[in-house]
């Protein structure tokens, strides 16, 4: 008998890492009826997160708010209220950026110049209002790069242009401002904020946001320069270094919640200690996590990778599902490697029916590495 973790993520748009689990386990169990097989999904601080604690953290309670999405109209999310412990005696806020200012919002009409976080910022403003003790904010799959200013206007701050003016939302804005006014910008709550960024990307520069994550925001190669020399501006802005690492994150979330005084760090490894992966990781055989698109920037602090790395010092065998898989992905770290693009013929193939490929997806992993 194999005894078998599965630990996805979520596949971004298609399906949630509780249900590729599921589907995975569906295919691995035809091919191999008698291993043991335990469904773990993760997340890494983008969608999925919110879900995530929701599963681990016992008495975990969804708070519903509505805000102002990224494309200007209201949208109805959740920030979770963890209990009440020693360290956050007002309990602990988690709220995620996905669900409120998230990519996915748009539906793939993107506005590269025009998204912004007002929408995240309105949330975390809710969940100061509980009178929580500490805050847990989740930045990955963002729809802008506003470099935070939509959060931190949100949250009491004003950015304005050369007149003296409120700069527009989004890129738009971030490109126009000259000063950043922080008397009305309210206090972190007592425990502090902590961050949880799914890469460790630099705000500016050849890997900085504008330059690696831009184009999947909508904005094209001429539109980069000019991008990046703004967020540079921002920077000076926010008084923060644009080199710090995760200050890229979400468009330059990063690097406004940095200056805001929170702590950034790697969502996927936070994430993890919480489930209990290590310990998980340790008691399998196989390993198998994926993600929708597994490319070049999947290395740089997404959840597949703290899997791989756990698997790999365990001396276990590891496998990946993604959607795609991007010709500059290293999958050197997995014994095997399925794309449900490749399994379904088709990209529009494996969207309509990703439970469908994913099933497919355990089969073939059970055989490789079963």
């Amino acid at each position: 008998m194999t005894r078998v973790l599965l630990a996805p993520d979520g596949f971004k748009g298609s399906i949630s890492a509780a249900a590729a689990a599921a589907a995975l386990a569906a295919g691995w169990r035809a091919v191999r009826p008698g291993d043991a097989i335990v469904e773990l999904p993760v997340a890494d601080g983008g969608e999925g997160t919110l879900d995530a604690f929701v599963v681990a953290v016992p008495g975990a309670r969804r708070m519903p708010v509505t805000v102002t999405g990224p494309h200007g109209h209201e949208v109805v999310a959740s920030w979770v209220l963890l209990p009440a412990t020693a360290d956050a005696p007002h309990g602990t806020a988690v709220v995620e950026l996905a669900s409120t200012s998230g990519i996915e919002l748009l539906a793939g009409d993107l506005r590269p110049f025009d998204a912004d976080t007002r929408g995240f910022g309105q949330a975390i403003a809710a969940a100061l209002d509980q009178g929580v003790s500490r805050l847990v904010l989740a930045i990955g799959s963002s729809a802008s790069t506003d470099a935070g200013f939509g959060l931190l206007t949100a949250l009491g701050a004003r950015i304005v242009d050369a007149e003296g003016h409120d700069v527009p939302p989004g890129l738009r804005g971030v490109r126009t401002a000259v000063r950043l006014e922080r008397q009305g910008l309210r206090a972190l709550p007592a425990g502090g904020a902590l961050v949880l960024t799914d890469v460790r990307s630099p705000l500016t520069g050849p890997g900085g946001a504008a330059a690696v994550f831009g184009p999947q925001k909508g904005l094209g190669a001429e539109d980069i320069p000019a991008a990046d020399a703004a967020l540079a501006r921002a920077a000076d802005l926010l008084a923060t270094d644009a080199a710090f690492p995760g200050t890229g994150a979400a468009g330059g979330t990063g690097a406004a919640l940095r200056a805001w005084g929170a702590e950034l760090v790697p969502g996927a490894e936070r994430i993890a200690d919480l489930l209990g992966l290590v310990e998980a990781v340790a008691a399998a055989d196989v390993v198998v996590t994926g993600e929708g698109s597994f490319d070049a920037s999947s290395a740089t602090g997404k959840a597949p990778a703290r899997v791989a790395a756990l698997a790999r010092a365990e001396g276990r065998r590891v496998g990946l599902v993604a959607g795609r898989i991007a010709p500059d992905a290293d999958t050197s770290r997995f014994g095997a490697a399925v794309a449900l693009v490749q399994l379904a013929g088709s990209t529009e193939a494996a969207l309509a029916e990703p439970a469908r490929w994913l099933t497919a997806a355990g089969e073939a992993l059970a055989e490789h590495l079963g």
